[in-house]
């Protein structure tokens, strides 16, 4: 059976002011974020579908029946204002559906919701993600902080196991994980169904880093940590764990169907 992923964000372009004497110039670059990620999961088991942070403003489905298209949307590094603000509402001060609403109605009704974390999840940089007090949010096993959630972790920490390997997502992950470079901070909802999986050390926090749950009839995952650099190192990328824990996270999710 092929999982049908909608991968949500991790794009961004930027720009650069080059000096050189009394000269100058500028230069703006688009870089993707879900590279290794995309490149992991090729095979015939999953079919993604990357839909990047300036095309979903637009592109993003405005209907359940476009959301039904996927059995897992996993946003990463992409804010609340890109699904609130498309150009219509934006320029043309037209309505358009919710599409944080359909998010939630899509996963009561089975669909697999997963956050990953980033400078653009959960509550972010400087709280300008906004997905704290959202309809996101209310399908989620975890809320978001009213401010600056960032956890960054230069050193490096490693995730602390919490249930061996018994639940589906940790199976074929033996051993010590690699180091991640920063998280997401997040509180968990007080649900019977919500499991945290991974949190970092006690030293950092103990904060939850990976974490199930339920939403109607849907399933629901947190990975507060990112799916790529600089959060998760190159090391972990090339870890052959990476590919199974996501593919483990995507196959879980996309089973409530």
């Amino acid at each position: 059976m092929v999982t049908k992923v909608l991968l949500v964000g991790e794009s961004w372009v930027s720009s650069a002011t080059h000096y050189k004497g009394f000269d100058q110039f500028g230069s703006v670059t688009f870089h993707l974020g879900a590279e290794p990620l995309v490149a992991a999961l090729q095979g015939d088991a999953f079919e993604v579908t990357y839909m990047t942070a300036h095309d979903c403003v637009e592109k993003f489905p405005f209907t359940l029946e476009g959301l039904s298209e996927y059995q897992v949307i996993l946003l990463s590094d992409i804010g609340a204002n890109s699904l609130l603000l498309p150009p219509a509402v934006w320029l043309h001060g037209k309505p358009v559906p919710n599409r944080l609403k359909l998010i939630r109605e899509w996963t009561r009704a089975g669909g697999g919701l997963v956050m990953a974390g980033g400078y653009f999840s959960f509550q972010g940089i400087d709280g300008k993600a906004r997905w704290r007090r959202t309809p996101v949010e209310e399908a989620l096993p975890v809320t978001c902080l009213p401010y600056d959630d960032r956890l960054e972790i230069p050193e490096g920490f490693q995730a602390v196991l919490t249930q061996g390997s018994t639940h589906p997502i940790l199976h074929g992950l033996e051993g010590d994980w690699p180091l991640l470079l920063g998280a997401n901070e997040v509180l968990l909802k007080d649900h019977e169904d919500v499991e945290v999986l991974a949190t970092l050390p006690n030293e950092e926090g103990g904060h939850p880093l990976l974490v199930t749950g339920r939403f109607g009839e849907g399933r629901t995952v947190v990975w507060t940590s990112d799916i790529g650099p600089h959060w998760l190192p190159n090391d972990f990328v090339e870890w052959p764990g990476y590919a199974t824990l996501f593919k483990n996270i995507l196959r879980w999710a996309g089973q409530a169907r």
